[in-house]
């Protein structure tokens, strides 16, 4: 786990898990709103055809191509601000987070961040999805960590989910005394 960028202000906010594919984004991102009794999308679900067609074959996407998918996140969380939302999104650049917070500025990010060989044996023990592990590298490529003026924490998936859930609401203020 790393320290925080920067701290949110408050608890109800639409809520991004980021990171590559592989790195844990839905089951953390559905655990985590399930405990803040919150709406989980997984970000994968709002992709265009094209989009999934596209990384079914192997191929990175462009930044043209992840701009409507953005925008349909950015929507979503908009729509559900009050009194807040968690999405499973990758986020992977600076620019795509920017444009999730042009939608929706109070919005914060948990980066599960950590190593490419068990993102790559993640997604290669799910053939139901359509990520091939063929393209974890360019994830990896693309990847721009948070920045210091980035409301968020980077959090190292290579720990149990529960660990992760509660990491993730203590940063967020909500955790309970044990």
């Amino acid at each position: 786990m790393s320290a925080p960028t920067c701290r949110p202000t408050h608890v109800a906010l639409p809520i991004v898990v980021m990171g590559v594919c592989g790195a844990g984004k839905s089951v953390i991102g559905a655990q985590l709103a399930d405990v803040l009794g919150l709406p989980f999308l997984d970000g994968d679900d709002l992709h265009p055809a094209a989009n999934v067609a596209k990384m079914s074959r192997g191929l990175s996407l462009t930044d043209e191509d992840r701009k409507p998918w953005l925008t349909a996140v950015g929507s979503w969380l908009t729509d559900h601000r009050s009194p807040g939302a968690v999405t499973a999104c990758s986020a992977l650049k600076r620019s795509y987070r920017d444009q999730l917070r042009a939608a929706c500025p109070d919005i914060v990010f948990i980066h599960l961040a950590g190593d490419q060989h068990i993102v790559i044996d993640r997604v290669a023990s799910r053939p139901d999805h359509f990520m091939p592990p063929s393209l974890v590298a360019s994830q990896y490529q693309t990847l721009e960590p948070l920045q210091d003026d980035e409301t968020g924490i980077t959090l190292n998936f290579d720990q149990p989910v529960d660990d992760l859930v509660h990491a993730a609401r203590q940063w967020l203020g909500t955790a309970t005394a044990a």
